[in-house]
């Protein structure tokens, strides 16, 4: 269980995030100061920067969680568990947590990705990123099944589900199957790789 002084700073963070995304729906990202986030948050900008680097990882919050969630489903596999089954249990464990993908705050970081582009492109390198980390693991784990291009083949694929899936469903805010939709959707894209 988490302890007070955990859980305080979880509703700091909170509280940051809440604040930014409410800021960037009204004024726009570019518009938005790390002082006005702060300000909206009650919390002081010194106070802010031990939270979040920079603006831009408001963003991104969740990105270390998702490929940490990612490494722990392939090192914790079974022996019968595929790659492709290892990797879907990982996006519903992040699902789980929370991490959304078809959140409020999911479709700001879209809209800004589409409006800035400087953001698009930190985006996309995250995701580089993260789609390396995690191959890479894979690759590791099913050395008689992958190579490094075929472990890198299946995590495109599957970020690929997982980003086309969310950009569709952003157009589509009001459907109330959303989250639902969304793990179908990417079972069914990873179904190829399963066995």
């Amino acid at each position: 269980m988490p302890t007070l002084r955990e859980r305080k700073r979880e509703r700091t963070r909170q509280a940051i995030l809440d604040a930014a995304v409410a800021l960037f729906e009204r004024d726009g990202y570019e518009a938005t100061t790390v002082a006005d986030i702060a300000a909206a948050a009650d919390i002081g900008t010194r106070t802010f920067f031990g939270y979040f680097a920079s603006k831009e990882d408001l963003l991104f919050p969740g990105g270390d969680e998702r490929v940490a969630a990612a490494v722990t489903a392939i090192t914790e596999r079974g022996p019968a568990d595929r790659p492709a089954d290892v990797l879907i249990r990982a996006l519903r464990t992040v699902d789980a947590a929370g991490h959304g993908f078809v959140d409020r705050q999911a479709a700001v970081r879209r809209q800004v990705m589409r409006s800035v582009p400087a953001v698009h492109a930190a985006a996309l390198m995250r995701q580089l990123e993260a789609q390396r980390e995690i191959a890479g693991h894979l690759a590791a784990a099913y050395p008689d099944e992958l190579d490094d291009v075929t472990a890198s083949a299946l995590v495109g694929a599957f970020i690929g589900a997982v980003t086309g899936a969310a950009d569709a469903l952003a157009r589509h805010p009001d459907r109330e199957d959303g989250r639902a939709a969304f793990l179908d959707a990417t079972d069914r894209a990873l179904r190829p790789w399963m066995r």
